[in-house]
Parts: structure tokens; sequence; C-alpha cells
């Protein structure tokens, strides 16, 4: 690196963390999630105000490819952090209900972006017309844990049975939209010419699952006063990046090789351990690394050339993401006998993308499955829709000083309220507010 450069990339950096701190906390007097700040912050920085004139001011060509891998990094942190506070005792705990409201909340959308996909393919669509629509349906799935965790904390719920519940179906859609994703970047030849490594994702999964895993949990169980000294440290920083390089290698995403090693770290016994690792990255990463992940982002957006076309096609994408959404979470969740109030609010909290739509359609854009032109429009559709699920909340249940007042209603059906143990929704309560810490 040039001093010129070095000088760039320090001062780019300055600006990012002071700006997206700013108007992170102008997102929180606004009753906002500080992500939506943040995510403005990194538009405000690229091409769609002035023309691009303060990005290449501050972020000249030389050093945007170091900002785009400190960007990947904090993703692979951040992926590895959702994954370290997904616990299993969300689902055990909340009975079929967050199974039904889930897969209906997936399917539903997934099906009504696919026929969007077919609409858009003319304008918007890409080589590869089976990924594209494929990954369309997967965007309009997703929602986003760790922001739906954030809301329900400021709001005091997640020991409610509708904060459990919310924040169990959210999991479940976690998981089944990486699943889904993972299968669309497989058979989509993201890979290039080497796709054949793909074979070794089912090796590198079933290891991970069934011989790393009981190695750590002995390791862990057999030094029960283990703490998180700097070679503790670096070892799960070793673990995180190999298993996110690994994943990369074989043709997947790095986010899944993060997200699994997340995952399989020992939970019983080494609750402090995973505490004080959340604690250490989760500063690092929320702080530095993921507010250059929303400059990466917003450089990529461009909405200076915005027409009539293009606000219409940005309300059809509108309508059905939270269309599809609300409606399949609404639905299921009556069919469960759920009380239409809480029903309504369930399928507004399971609309927030945040975050997680960011990086699902950050692996769209670079595998080939978006254009920059839609990716736009996808972008600003996971700010709207994550912006109003607090005021929509708001509106249903009450704001959040009589919230508590509410959720104390008979907010779950009875088949499935009384599968709640205090135990799992203190688990639930637990993981909502660490991963919630880095939104």
């Amino acid at each position: 690196m040039t001093t010129h450069q070095t000088s760039s990339l320090l001062l780019g950096l300055a600006a990012i963390v002071l700006l997206a701190r700013l108007l992170g906390a102008l997102a929180r007097r606004l009753h906002q999630p500080a992500v939506i700040g943040e995510v403005l912050a990194g538009i405000a920085l690229g091409p769609t105000l002035f023309h691009g004139a303060v990005s290449d001011a501050l972020f000249p060509a030389g050093v945007r490819p170091l900002l785009s891998a400190l960007a990947a990094v904090g993703v692979a942190a951040f992926m590895f952090l959702v994954g370290l506070e997904w616990d299993a005792a969300m689902i055990r705990g909340s009975g079929s209900l967050a199974a039904t409201v889930s897969f209906s909340s997936i399917l539903l959308p997934f099906g009504l972006g696919t026929l969007l996909a077919l609409y858009l393919m003319d304008d918007y669509g890409t080589g590869d017309r089976t990924a594209f629509m494929l990954f369309m349906g997967i965007a309009m799935s997703i929602t986003a844990f760790p922001v739906l965790a954030r809301i329900l904390t400021d709001r005091g719920m997640t020991r409610s049975p509708l904060g459990v519940v919310a924040l169990a179906c959210a999991s479940i859609d976690d998981v089944l939209a990486w699943s889904l994703l993972a299968g669309v970047v497989a058979v989509s030849g993201a890979a290039g010419p080497d796709q054949w490594r793909i074979l070794l994702a089912v090796p590198y999964l079933l290891g991970m699952l069934f011989v790393v895993r009981p190695l750590l949990r002995r390791f862990v169980e057999r030094r029960p006063a283990l703490t998180l000294t700097p070679t503790v440290f670096a070892a799960v920083l070793v673990g995180l990046l190999l298993s996110a390089a690994a994943t990369e290698w074989v043709g997947l995403h790095y986010i899944f090789g993060a997200f699994l090693f997340g995952v399989i770290l020992p939970r019983t016994g080494g609750e402090r351990l995973r505490a004080d690792v959340h604690e250490r990255l989760g500063q690092l990463s929320g702080t530095l690394l993921l507010p250059v992940f929303f400059l990466v982002a917003g450089l990529q957006v461009d909405l200076s050339g915005l027409d009539a076309g293009g606000l219409g096609t940005l309300g059809l994408i509108l309508l059905v993401a939270v269309g599809g959404k609300f409606t399949g979470a609404f639905a299921a969740a009556r069919l469960n006998r759920m009380p239409v109030r809480q029903s309504a609010a369930l399928a507004t909290l399971m609309n927030t993308r945040g975050l997680t739509e960011l990086i699902v359609l950050n692996v769209g854009l670079q595998l080939g499955f978006l254009g920059r032109d839609l990716y736009s429009l996808m972008v600003v559709m996971a700010v709207v829709t994550t912006a109003m699920a607090g005021p929509l909340l708001s509106w249903i249940i009450g704001r959040p000083a009589d919230t508590a007042v509410r959720s104390g209603e008979n907010t779950a059906p009875a088949p499935t309220a009384d599968t709640a143990s205090t135990a799992d929704s203190a688990n639930t309560a637990n993981s909502a507010g660490a991963v919630s810490s880095t939104v």
C-alpha cells in the first residue's frame, strides 16, 4: 500500500464509523433499530447523492478492494455470532405454532417472489433464469432474527408468549432461508469450472456436526472454568475463519461456514465463554466492520436515476414482500387459534429483514443473480420493511410503555402456550439480548 492509500483508508474508516454512529443514534431516537441509520449512512456515502462525488473523494478506487475485504470479515463475524446464539430450545419451547408460521411465512412469499421474477425477467433478469427466480423467492422470504430480537428487547417482550413465539419463528426462518440459499448457490454453477467441489459440502457438514462438534463439547466439559484468554479467543477466530474459507472453497459462500461454526460451539458448560466471545467480537464487528459492510453495500445502490417505472417496480416489490410475508404468517397463526391482534403483531415482526436481507442481497449481487438496478430497489425494500415494523407494532399492540400490560394477555393458543417452559423462555430471552446487541 502507498502512503496515499493508507491515509485514504484510515480517513475513510473514520468517516464511516462516525457517520454510522451518528445516524444509528438518530434512528434510535426515532424508535428505529440502529441498523436503519447505519444502512442509510452507507447509501448516503454512495452514488445516490451528489452523483458519487462524496464516495469518490473519500474512497478512491485503490481503497475500495481493501474496504470490501474488511466488509467480508465483518459479515463472517456477524454470521458467526448469529450461529453462536442460535438455540434449538427456541423451537422446542414454542410447540408446533412456530414451525407452522415459519413454513407458511416462507412458502407464500417464496412462491410470490418467483412469480414476480417471471414478471421482472425482461427488464431485470440475469443470464440464469432459474437462479434469478429462485433467488427472488428467497429474498422475499427473509426474516432478520437479530433485528427482530432487538425490537423485542427494546420493548421488554422477549419473555412474553408473543416474543418467545416470534423469536422461535425467526430462528426457524433463518435456518430455512440459509439452507435454501445454499441450495441455489450449489445448483447454479456459481463456483465456475470447479463446480465439482460442491460435492465436498456434504462430508464437510457431516464432519463439523459429528466430529468437530463432539470434540469441542468434550474439550469444554473437561474445563468447566474455561475463560476467554487470548489463546482461546485466537482458537475461536481460527476456527471461524477456517470454516468460512472451507465453504467458500467448495463453492458455497463463506457466510455458511461462519454461521455453522457458531452453531456447533458448545452451549452446555460454555455459557460464559460464549458470552465473552460475543461481547469481544461483537463490539469490534458492530462498531467498525459492519459499518464498512454497510458502506460497501451502499456503494452499489444508485437511486439517482429512479423514474416512474422504477417506482412502480419498487411498489410491486414492496407489495409482494410485505403482503406475502404478512399473509403467510397471519394465516398460519390464526389457524393455530392465536388471537387476531397477536397474529397481526407476529406477522408484522416476521416482516423485519434488516441486515440479514442485505447480506443475502450482496451474495446475489456478487454471484450474478441480481443486477445493480434491481439490487438497489431490493435494498430499499429491506430498509422499508424493517423501518415499518416498530410503528406497526405500536399501532397493533401499543407503545413499549403499555406493551407489558398487553403482553400479559393470552397471546398464545392453549395447546402451545403450555409447551413454552420458563427455562426455554429464559434461554430465548438471553439469546435475543446477546444477538441483538450487535444491531
